[in-house]
């Protein structure tokens, strides 16, 4: 049978053939492809790691930590912004794709963009981007800028935690240079009103310990205000935080109107503690205790604001070094070989395929001669 119809599936093979290779090779458009890769940067050892190492000597290192919370990695990260709407918005008004692609809506532009895109990861690390076109400069081009954008909106979008840092750290220190300016205005008005005067050594020292007591409970108050952000009152943390905070206050109020604060034993007294003789301020006169609170209010702000200055530096530091930056592996070129229509493997798919639909149609038609006859035979 197959003998007898050999010619037949030759020749729709070869007549297939020659079809989809003209069609491959002289009709159809010709796409060329284009690919850029990058290199994710290394994921920090931990959330905010290198901000908090370079702040462990810092007196208020505690307003800090546990800030950083936990987040995707940088190449998942790199991987969603590739492949967002704002990056292919982005693209295809700067490319003018819309009217490349003769789109009527901006939605089908995108669409057909995103289409001709690829973005893969691989377990290396690296990121590629393959962008598919008939021209193969603007292939390039294109598959170029998604790395462009990709830099300025991770630089825009502050994906990491010392950046939210820095943040937090500039407002506060921006309110807290506000309030310094106010009472250093209010203690000199009110020197000028009632001319200066002296206190005790005394006083004055317990002004500036009770100052830097009431500047760590400000600190303490606003790590605990950030940490309620992100986190609930029955987390561990801030109720840490608030014990602490409330034994803070404790102190100050016992510094303020108590009888001192408890010293360590002393070496002639193993046994007992000893008291720190301190001046209540509500025993000063009401000139001296009015000028004793502007001055403690002075000195509360200054700590907070030089502390918080210190704080901001480092932390621009670490948002320098934690801030991921896209580092270019491969730039895309214009391709000289067309990736699609692939002329030979079209041509070997029509080959097969006409093989398989030949030898049908010759058993079809087999069939049919020998139920004739079997007809003709019947009727004689």
């Amino acid at each position: 049978m197959l003998k007898k119809r050999g010619r037949l599936i030759l020749g729709l093979v070869f007549v297939s053939v020659f079809t989809v290779g003209f069609l491959s090779y002289f009709v159809m458009t010709k796409i060329y492809e284009s690919k850029a890769s990058i290199i994710t940067p290394r994921e920090p050892g931990g959330a905010g790691a290198g901000l908090t190492a370079a702040l462990a000597a810092s007196p208020l290192r505690q307003l800090i930590e546990g800030i950083a919370g936990s987040q995707g990695g940088y190449r998942d990260t790199f991987v969603a912004i590739l492949k967002s709407r704002t990056m292919a918005q982005d693209l295809v008004d700067r490319f003018k794709l819309k009217e490349y692609y003769k789109s009527r809506f901006t939605e089908d532009a995108i669409r057909n963009l995103q289409e001709a895109t690829q973005v893969q990861l691989s377990k290396e690390g690296v990121i590629s981007v393959q962008v598919q076109d008939k021209d193969p400069r603007l292939a390039a081009d294109i598959a170029n800028t998604y790395f462009t954008i990709l830099d300025r909106l991770v630089t825009k979008l502050g994906t990491t935690d010392a950046s939210r840092q820095r943040t937090f750290i500039a407002d506060r220190l921006e309110k807290t240079e506000a309030a310094l300016r106010q009472a250093e205005e209010a203690l000199r008005r009110f020197q000028e009103n009632n001319k200066a005067i002296v206190i005790q050594d005394q006083a004055k020292t317990a002004i500036e310990e009770t100052a830097k007591v009431k500047g760590q409970i400000v600190a303490e108050e606003a790590k605990l205000e950030f940490l309620r952000t992100y986190s609930t009152e029955s987390n561990p943390q801030v109720l840490q935080q608030r014990r602490q905070i409330e034994e803070m206050k404790r102190q100050l109020a016992q510094m303020q109107y108590g009888q001192g604060m408890d010293l360590p034993f002393g070496s002639e007294n193993p046994g007992q503690q000893r008291k720190d003789f301190q001046v209540p301020f509500t025993k000063m006169p009401q000139l001296g205790m009015e000028l004793a609170r502007l001055t403690r209010e002075v000195r509360v702000q200054e700590t907070v604001y030089n502390l918080l200055t210190a704080q901001y530096e480092q932390a621009k530091i670490g948002e320098a070094r934690d801030t991921p930056t896209v580092q270019l592996l491969d730039k895309a070129v214009p391709a000289e070989r067309k990736s699609k229509p692939k002329t030979v493997l079209n041509m070997a798919i029509a080959g097969a395929c006409s093989l398989f639909a030949g030898v049908f149609l010759a058993f079809f038609l087999e069939y049919l001669e020998r139920d004739r006859k079997q007809e003709k035979s019947t009727a004689a």
